[in-house]
């Protein structure tokens, strides 16, 4: 057997991509994702593709965000972790599987292989999380009535919000950085993404109870791939009484508004409350992730 080639791909032989099989559906799952050529890896044996990577980012972005495609060939566990562990980009791997794949023997084989060798590369797994995807034949959930809505252009708002927010959260990625840098760090990254995505900063709101006591907000948005729920959170003395699901309910009902034909969000597995919004507002689970980290980062 002769020994196993990594390298990454230019624009004349990506099509080496496309040749091995794809039994999570993991391409019709990112079909409106873009990935550069330069950011695919594969793993060559005598010319034949034994595993392959795909980093994914903005646009604008001059390093990925995440490697959202990783596979391999039946038995080649070895040359996948060895293709993600001398990766260039040391970044979160996001597996994406179907919704209930542990209930189905070919996607739960998969997966675990998938998972295997994420874990040999030396990552670890962050979280799991549910995918959801909105569309108008899902219908509009009814606004309960209960807060008032609006723009907010002052940052400093949304970051003390989020710093409240984040200061008792289910969300694991929210956890970990308030683990390595506190509460300020915590709500910095979330403000990045929000600029990150391309639509408008306008479209952030605050939400308040009728007489102006701050309950949370809600960021409905667009990233590169469309519409999506970007954020909902209530701050810890409002919580307990619903308002999530009257947040989510805005931020569904703004985004139909500007023409979604869809609205992807996502929620940790973990996050029942939260999990059981998306439930009741209509929006039903296509995916299930799972988020690894390198270790170094967990």
């Amino acid at each position: 057997m002769t020994d196993t080639v990594i390298r990454a791909l230019g624009e004349s032989d990506a099509h080496l991509f496309d040749t091995l099989p794809d039994p999570l559906g993991v391409g019709r799952a990112l079909a409106r994702a873009t990935h550069r050529p330069d950011w695919k890896r594969v793993a060559l044996r005598d010319g034949q593709v034994v595993a392959r990577a795909a980093w994914w980012g903005g646009p604008d972005d001059e390093t990925p965000v995440n490697v959202n495609w990783f596979d391999f060939a039946e038995g080649e566990e070895e040359a996948g972790a060895e293709l993600l562990r001398t990766s260039p980009f040391q970044v979160e791997y996001e597996l994406i599987l179907p919704a209930g794949w542990r209930d189905d023997p070919v996607a739960l084989a998969a997966g675990e292989a998938r998972m295997t060798a994420a874990k040999a590369a030396g990552m670890e797994v962050l979280v799991e999380r549910y995918q959801y995807r909105w569309t108008p034949d899902c219908g509009l959930p009814e606004r309960p009535g209960r807060l008032v809505f609006r723009p907010e252009p002052d940052d400093a708002v949304f970051f003390d919000a989020l710093r409240r927010i984040h200061s008792v959260t289910l969300d694991a990625h929210a956890l970990r950085a308030v683990a390595e840098g506190g509460l300020d760090r915590a709500a910095q990254e979330e403000l990045d993404f929000f600029n990150w995505c391309p639509s408008p900063r306008e479209w952030w709101q605050v939400a308040h109870t009728p007489d102006g006591d701050l309950v949370g907000i809600h960021i409905p948005a667009r990233n590169p791939s469309g519409p999506c729920v970007g954020f909902i959170g209530v701050v810890p003395e409002h919580r307990g009484r619903g308002y999530a699901y009257d947040l989510l309910v805005e931020c569904t009902h703004w985004l139909a508004e500007q023409g979604a034909e869809f609205i992807a969000g996502a929620t940790d597995q973990g996050n029942f409350p939260m999990a059981a919004n998306f439930a009741r507002a209509g929006h039903p689970v296509v995916q299930e992730r799972v988020h690894f980290v390198p270790s170094s980062q967990h």
